[in-house]
């Protein structure tokens, strides 16, 4: 059963949508309406934020007090590939921090549509390679990610069993986005339920960043892409959003290629509600992500 705060929350971002729909207007608006929301959430004084190169894009490494520096977890942040920064997840990072004992390196990957597809996906694979030489064992690293950064983070991983690089000892999805070409039924039968994201929102925003390339590649759309040899996966997500769809049916198919994958749905949960620090089950969701990592690494 959900919590009141989490029933609260979920009106108050319906009648804010209502106002002022989420990923309505032009990229430069919607960029800085996500900054100036997620401004009101801003790091904790005892975290640190550090600023760093991450393979040649800027990125961050953020630090909790007393954390080991061997252990580290490569975030990718949401945004429909279109908007978003380190800078708007800061804060969800210095939990994540906290709560997993590690070093978060946030990735500032290049946006649509200025740097289409698959600027992200080179600027994530960049990534992983530097967080490796940096001397981080990659038995000791997870990827993680929230909606587009949650679906960046599946096709990391599929670029990188390509290429034959190293393998991180896991992956940890919030609300990823793994079906750009918004065949979920979900889109449609959570349409009414979902605060955040309405269906016409998620067109426009695929369009950005895959352009004149099909959307159900497997590189743009992991949902499609072959999930076998891929490590364990945690899973995200909540009941009231339309991207659920997105969720089942990557568990699925990893399920059905033998990939070891765990995946919660969280009742009357929003989109990426653990970016919500004031709902008691972000902390649930951050706990359990944090056991996922001990368990893997």
């Amino acid at each position: 059963m959900a919590s009141d705060a989490m029933r609260e929350m979920s009106a108050m971002l319906r009648t804010a949508s209502a106002e002022n729909p989420i990923g309505q207007g032009d990229v430069a608006t919607m960029r800085a309406n996500m900054e100036a929301q997620q401004a009101m959430l801003p790091l904790p004084e005892d975290v640190k934020r550090r600023e760093i190169d991450l393979g040649g894009q800027p990125g961050c490494c953020i630090q909790a007090p007393d954390v080991r520096v061997d252990r580290a977890v490569l975030y990718l942040h949401g945004g429909g590939y279109v908007m978003g920064s380190t800078h708007t997840h800061q804060e969800l990072m210095g939990r994540i921090s906290r709560a997993t004992d590690a070093l978060v390196y946030g990735l500032d990957y290049r946006l649509a549509p200025e740097h289409p597809w698959p600027a992200a996906v080179d600027d994530a694979v960049a990534a992983w390679d530097w967080l490796q030489s940096s001397g981080i064992d990659p038995d000791h690293a997870v990827v993680a990610g929230d909606s587009a950064g949650g679906g960046l983070a599946m096709a990391l991983l599929l670029a990188i069993k390509e290429q034959t690089r190293p393998m991180p000892a896991g992956a940890i999805l919030f609300s990823p986005w793994t079906d750009l070409t918004g065949s979920g039924e979900s889109v449609v039968t959570r349409a009414d339920a979902d605060p955040m994201i309405g269906p016409g929102v998620l067109g426009p925003m695929a369009k950005h960043y895959h352009g004149e390339n099909a959307a159900d590649l497997p590189s743009i759309s992991p949902l499609f892409g072959n999930l076998s040899g891929l490590p364990p996966i945690l899973i995200q997500v909540g009941d009231a959003e339309i991207l659920l769809d997105d969720s089942m049916r990557l568990h699925e198919c990893a399920n059905e290629a033998s990939v070891k994958s765990t995946l919660h749905v969280f009742d009357e949960a929003f989109h990426v509600f653990q970016a919500m620090p004031m709902v008691p089950e972000a902390a649930d969701a951050l706990t359990e992500m944090a056991t996922f990592c001990e368990r893997h690494w």
